[in-house]
This record gives structure tokens, C-alpha cells and sequence, in this order.
């Protein structure tokens, strides 16, 4: 520890004071606090890996529309809950020019960011089918989502896809199904936290057991397009960005404009249900809601307008603006955040030439793409005492046991990796290196 930027005095006596219990546990905002303690107490950088906020301009077509919008005087306006036309239509559009889907306008639902997304759709899924009360999370995943069903009272299970790639995940995803009471299957793909990139094949082996069991997939689609090994950037031409959408109908898309439109502030995502789906009457909701059970009416008007009453309605017409300006060639979201992938190849290199290795390192037979996260090991440590290691030289992560993941390493975020910390960066690393012989 000779060459750590921080001693471990002031580490442990801030965790102390920040009353975190036990920092393998910690939250992403329990991170970012003691992180940003450090930093105000002693005036030196952190090289910040742990929470995921874009770290590019918004987009300036979203701000010019929202402006515009304002000037209306919408402001006065309570937003309806199933969102504007024009956000509607531009979604239906914008998920057939990327995805090659087709999903109608009416079943287009702007929600308040994809965690509000999430929220209510684990709410409606776990309402619709009695007996089906627990939500299956395929593996490394966002640590909030399980969090929301704690606050549910939603039962879930999940396992670690690292094992479980290719034809291999089949058999697994049935081992759970076949009990018969799960009611949604939630991943993100690109995966938070490993970057992981779920093949056609296994979102096929998805899909089909969805069908079969009757579950609802909940596809998290944050990082959408960002499989920079692909160009996936032309409007209405393949390739297209996966989706289990093509495998089955039971599925409900979640699409945030946070990342690939750098509007995280803003909070605005759309949640897209399958049309079958959006269309299903299901008993039990028409029971419970005194109403007709249409999936679709109650995720919208009973549950996501009790959550939000709607989402912001000049912020609605940014993000049409946006996705109509995609879909019409007028501005490249994907060339934009390739940034991400130039950042992660660096931090990779640096990593792996002192010592560190990646930890989910390929998709089935080829290896991982470069992208917002990436996952970071190191011999002869756990995940816990690797993220609290790595504090000592002032870099701040998560850990990847927060995220349901088996394997031992942190997660590595590259957002807020600006051009001037490259240097600092390696310096840490090889300081850590030196204290940390292999």
C-alpha cells in the first residue's frame, strides 16, 4: 500500500462516517458518495468507474424540440398517460428502422426512464397469471431491478449466464420455467454490467420457452445499438440490433433515451409491447382493477399513471424529435457514442498490462465487443476486496456480486473517462500493480 493515493485510515473512517456496513454490498449511490467524499476531502481526483451517466453532450436535436414545445405553453398541460402522437409514432417507426420490428403506435408507452419502465412492468406481470409471482433474472444485471421488487414484495430468482452461453442457456432457462411460476424473464442487452451480447441463438432458445411457459419477456434495451462489432447505424437496413422480439410475441421492450441520446437528465424512456400482447385480456387484472384486463390499458392508465402520472410532455417531444431525426438519417446516435467503445479498448489495455483481466471476456466463441462497461479481475482477489483495493488508489467501481454475477471482478464503467485521466489512470494501475505483486 506504499504507493495507494488514499491511506486507509481516511478510506475506512469515511465508509464509518457514510454508515455503509459493508462496501462488497454497496450500492451504486453509496459508491459515488464515498467517492465523492474522498474527492471533496482531499482535493484529488477519483477516476470514476461506478455510476453509469453519459459522459457525451445531449443530443441538441432533443433540446431544440423541447424548446420549442415549451414556447406552446404545454407546460400547462397534464401529459395522458398512453403519451403524445407524435412520440407514439416516431417510437413505432423508430423500432422498425433499428430493430426491424413492427409494433403499432398505441402500444408505445413513455414512461419516466426505463427504471420507472421496469417498475410497472413488474408490477403487470406479476398480477396477470395466478400463481405465476416470481420474476427470473438472467444474469449479470442492474442492481436496482432486483431492488424494485424488494420494494414489491415480487419474488425472484437468477442465475449467472457465464456458464450458461449458447445452446447451453436452454436447458437452464427450462430448469426454472418448468416450475410454473415465473412470470417475466428481465436481461439487458447489451448486458449492465459485462457487456455481454446475447446471441440470435439464445434469444431464439428466449423467446420459444417464453411461448411455451407462457412468460413475459422484459427486454432492457439501454445500450441499444451499442454492439459497436456491428454497424447497426442505418435506418431500415440489416443488421438490425437483436431483439428477442422476433421469437416470440410476450415480450415488452424497454427503451431509454439516456444513453444513445445522452438525455439521462431528462428522464424519458418508452416501454413497447408487443401489439398480441398489448391486446391480451387477462382475467386476473380485470378483477383486481375492476375493469376489462386489457394487458396493455392496465400497464398504462391503472399502473404506470399511479406511478408517474404521466411523463413529461416537452421532454415527449425531444425524444420524437430525436427518434424521428434517426430514422431519418439526419443524425448518427450510433457514430455518437462510439466513443464509448474507443474509451473501453484503452482502459482494456491498461487493465490487462498490469496484471488485471477481463472477466467476461467473449460471447460464446468471439470475444466480448469494447463498449460502456466492461468487467475487470484480479488474481488472487474476491470482488470485494478488489473494489475496495482499487479505492485505496483512487478508483471507484462496483462490485460484480451486487449484480448477481458468480465470478469474482468489479465492473468498469468508461463514461466519465475524459482524454486527461488516461495518464492518471495508468499511473494508479501501476502503483497498484507494484503493491500488489503476481
Amino acid at each position: 500500500m506504499q504507493n495507494s493515493v488514499f491511506s486507509r485510515q481516511l478510506v475506512e473512517s469515511i465508509v464509518d462516517e457514510l454508515k455503509i456496513t459493508d462496501l462488497a454490498q454497496a450500492t451504486i449511490g453509496q459508491v459515488v458518495l464515498l467517492a465523492s467524499a474522498l474527492e471533496q476531502r482531499t482535493g484529488i481526483p477519483f477516476i470514476r468507474m461506478d455510476q453509469g451517466v453519459p459522459g457525451l453532450s445531449p443530443n441538441q436535436v432533443g433540446i431544440a424540440a423541447e424548446k420549442a414545445a415549451l414556447d406552446t405553453g404545454i407546460a400547462a398541460i397534464y401529459p395522458a398517460a398512453e403519451g403524445v402522437p407524435e412520440l407514439k409514432r416516431e417510437t413505432s417507426r423508430f423500432v422498425k428502422a433499428f430493430l426491424n420490428v413492427d409494433i403499432t403506435p398505441e402500444a408505445c408507452i413513455p414512461t419516466t426512464g426505463s427504471v420507472a419502465g421496469s417498475f410497472g412492468s413488474f408490477i403487470v406481470t406479476s398480477q396477470c397469471s395466478p400463481g405465476k409471482d416470481t420474476v427470473l433474472f438472467i444474469d449479470p444485471g442492474f442492481p436496482i431491478q432486483k431492488s424494485q421488487l424488494k420494494i414489491l414484495g415480487v419474488k425472484y430468482r437468477q442465475f449467472d449466464i457465464f456458464n450458461y452461453r449458447g445452446a447451453a442457456l436452454r436447458d437452464k432457462l427450462e430448469s426454472f420455467l418448468k416450475e410454473g411460476n415465473i412470470s417475466a424473464i428481465i436481461y439487458s442487452n447489451p448486458n449492465n454490467p459485462a457487456w455481454i451480447c446475447l446471441e440470435e441463438e439464445e434469444l431464439q432458445i428466449i423467446g420459444e420457452l417464453a411461448t411455451q411457459y407462457d412468460t413475459i419477456v422484459l427486454e432492457d434495451l439501454a445500450y441499444f445499438a451499442m454492439d459497436f462489432r456491428r454497424d447497426l447505424s442505418r435506418p431500415f437496413e440489416p443488421p438490425f440490433q437483436a431483439t428477442v422480439a422476433r421469437y416470440t410475441d410476450n415480450y415488452m421492450l424497454m427503451l431509454s433515451a439516456s444513453k444513445i441520446f445522452s438525455y439521462a437528465g431528462q428522464r424519458m424512456a418508452v416501454v413497447c409491447i408487443s401489439d398480441k400482447l398489448f391486446n391480451r385480456r387477462y382475467p386476473a387484472l380485470a378483477e383486481r382493477y375492476n375493469g376489462a384486463g386489457l394487458f396493455g390499458n392496465t400497464f398504462t392508465n391503472a399502473i404506470m399513471y399511479m406511478i408517474t402520472s404521466g411523463a413529461s410532455h416537452s421532454v415527449q417531444f425531444g425524444l420524437a424529435a430525436m427518434y424521428k431525426a434517426a430514422c431519418d438519417g439526419q443524425i448518427d446516435f450510433v457514430a455518437d457514442t462510439m466513443e464509448y467503445g474507443r474509451r473501453a479498448e484503452k482502459m482494456k489495455r491498461l487493465f490487462c498490462e498490469n496484471g488485471f483481466h477481463v472477466v467476461y471476456d467473449k460471447d460464446v466463441e468471439q470475444p466480448i465487443g469494447d463498449g460502456f462497461f466492461f468487467t475487470i479481475g484480479y488474481p488472487g482477489m474476491t470482488s470485494g476486496e478488489l473494489m475496495r483495493e482499487l479505492l485505496y488508489y483512487g478508483i471507484s467501481s462496483i462490485t460484480l456480486n451486487t449484480t448477481g454475477s458468480l465470478q469474482e471482478g468489479i465492473r468498469a464503467c468508461t463514461s466519465r473517462m475524459t482524454d486527461e485521466l488516461f495518464d492518471i489512470l495508468e499511473q494508479r494501475l501501476k502503483a497498484f500493480k507494484t503493491d500488489h505483486p503476481l
